[in-house]
Parts: C-alpha cells; sequence; structure tokens
C-alpha cells in the first residue's frame, strides 16, 4: 500500500511539475518556419504575424525560410522537429494538402506529423501577366495564347504549389499549352516575370500587388467566387467567360505532432487575438487576404476536404512532378 501511495504521488508530482512547464510557455525564443523563399505571399505575412505576436507571448519569434521541394522542404523540417512549441510551421496548401497527391515518396504526412493550430487566412489569388504581352484581359490574353501555342511560359513558388495547379487548369480549360516555370519561392518568380523571362504567374497577391501598382505587370484577372477588396477593378475570371474557375490559397499555423495541448491552446489563443485586431485586419485586406482564425478541430477538417479536392483537380489535370 506504501509503495501505490509513494507511486500515485511521484506520477501527481510529474503531472504538476508538467502542467507548470506549460503554463509558462514560452519560456525561450519561437522559431517560425516558412517553407519558401523570402519575397512570397508566406513569407510576408509570416513577418507580419511574428512582429504582432511577440508582444503577446513575450518572447521573440524568429522566422526562418527553409525554401524547396515545394515546400516540403520547411515541412518535413517541422515534422521532425521537438514536439515542445518551439518550432512552428506557416503552412501553405502546397506542401499541406496537394503535394501527398503529387509526390509518390513524400518524406511527412502533414496528416499524422503536424498539429493543426488554426487557419490564418484565406487569400486571393492574381493572374498578372508581363506587359510586353498585349492583352488587356482574359479573352485577350487566350487568343494571344493560343495564337502563341507553346510558346508562353508561367512561373510558380514550386512543382506542385497552387501556382503550378492554377495555370495547369488554364491549359486544360482554355485549351491552351503554356509551359510551367518552377521557382524555389515566389519571390523570384516575380523577378523574373518582371524582367520578361515567363510571361505570367497565378499566384497569390502580396508579391503580385507591388509590381501591379508600379505599372511593371497587368493585372488581369482573380481566380475568386467574388472580385476581391484589395482590386475591386480586376474581374473574376468567372467574368471573363472561364466559368467554374476559382482557386482560393491560404495560410495556417501548425506544430509537430505531439505539440502537449496546453502549448497549442495558448498559440491559438495569441494568433485568433491578433488577427482581431483592426491594424492586422486592415493589412491582410491590403494583401488580397482575409482574416480567418478557426478552431484546431475545424482546420483539420478544412485540411482533409482540400486534400481530397485538390487530389481530383491533379488526376483532372494530369498534373505531375519531376
Amino acid at each position: 500500500m506504501l509503495k501505490k501511495i509513494v507511486t500515485g504521488l511521484a506520477a501527481a508530482a510529474l503531472c504538476a511539475a508538467a502542467s507548470l512547464a506549460h503554463a509558462a510557455y514560452p519560456e525561450k525564443p519561437i522559431r517560425l518556419i516558412i517553407p519558401f523563399a523570402p519575397g512570397g505571399s508566406t513569407d510576408i505575412l509570416g513577418r507580419v504575424l511574428a512582429e504582432a505576436m511577440q508582444p503577446m507571448l513575450g518572447q521573440p519569434i524568429i522566422v526562418e525560410n527553409k525554401a524547396g521541394a515545394g515546400g516540403n522542404i520547411g515541412g518535413h523540417f517541422v515534422a521532425q522537429a521537438t514536439p515542445d512549441g518551439y518550432t512552428l510551421l506557416l503552412a501553405a496548401a502546397g506542401p499541406t494538402v496537394i503535394n501527398p497527391s503529387l509526390n509518390k515518396n513524400m518524406p511527412f504526412s502533414p496528416v499524422t506529423d503536424l498539429a493543426p493550430i488554426t487557419a490564418i487566412t484565406a487569400e486571393h489569388n492574381l493572374m498578372a501577366i508581363n506587359p510586353s504581352i498585349p492583352a488587356k484581359n482574359l479573352r485577350e490574353f487566350i487568343a494571344y495564347a493560343k495564337q502563341h501555342k507553346g510558346g508562353i511560359s508561367f512561373g510558380s513558388p514550386g512543382a506542385g504549389t497552387p501556382a503550378h495547379l492554377a495555370g495547369e487548369l488554364l491549359n486544360k480549360m482554355a485549351g491552351l499549352d503554356m509551359q510551367h516555370v518552377p521557382y524555389k519561392g515566389s519571390g523570384p518568380a516575380v523577378t523574373d516575370l518582371v524582367a520578361g523571362h515567363i510571361g505570367l504567374m497565378i499566384d497569390n497577391m502580396p508579391p503580385l500587388l507591388p509590381q501591379v501598382q508600379s505599372g511593371r505587370l497587368r493585372a488581369i484577372a482573380v481566380p475568386s467566387a467574388a472580385r476581391t477588396a484589395a482590386m475591386p477593378g480586376v474581374p473574376t475570371f468567372e467574368e471573363e467567360g472561364l466559368k467554374g474557375y476559382v482557386i482560393m490559397a491560404w495560410k495556417g499555423l501548425m506544430a509537430p505532432a505531439g505539440t502537449p495541448q496546453p502549448v497549442i491552446d495558448k498559440l491559438h489563443a495569441a494568433i485568433v487575438e491578433v488577427l482581431k485586431r483592426p491594424d492586422i485586419q486592415k493589412r491582410l485586406i491590403e494583401l488580397g487576404a482575409e482574416p480567418k482564425g478557426n478552431t484546431p478541430a475545424e482546420f483539420a477538417e478544412q485540411i482533409r476536404s482540400e486534400t481530397e479536392w485538390w487530389a481530383k483537380l491533379i488526376k483532372d489535370t494530369n498534373t505531375t512532378v519531376n
């Protein structure tokens, strides 16, 4: 009996110590892994949120870019990290719900190796072209592309990303033969688009908007169900005749699987509170994004349903990665 009592007290002490440790979280800087190169929408959003969350958590949030393999390198890095809340992933659709259907040898499972915290934003995409292409709208672009069969290339942040699949879907729906050029992030792709090395991109708005506003790129259409507040003068693909062409992007926060629930809860509360701030909401809307902030369970269901949706699109467009 005495042995059982001692064992029980020891277990209770361990639980109390663990609870206190979780209550004290965070006690050191947090690493926020961006699975793409600097300059893209994931990177821009990550730095905005890191700055806003630091005062709430009382510790620095260090943004690190780990680009490559369509986001898989960064995602795998976080999946292998110690599940203590000090290494987080700014997740995007590519490595989370798309790559599992494209890569036969995925280095990690987004469903089993990562813990969802919250969806941060839903994001509008934008089709932008280099002004050397003499098209002012989508109908004119499609006509031009058909006249120059195989002569137009579109860029993306990497093979298998939403931008890649958006281009392949445009090929299929409009009967085009554009060539895909993958990059290690939106930043390098936009640089080449401005320089005229590629003809267009259909990507998240943040890296494209400044170039459109400066006149270096021309906005053609948004693949959304409705026009976006960030660019109300730009029509949707459906308005331009491509019915059903709707591709939205998103960003979310994830941690390694096994991260203690109290840590997940604290991170969730912090990010949801940040997303309520008027200045953050205004900044996100300017970037073509809508603040979200759902529960971990709702985010997990979103990941499950979107994995199925993208798998069908990948099959319908016969998209593969080398």
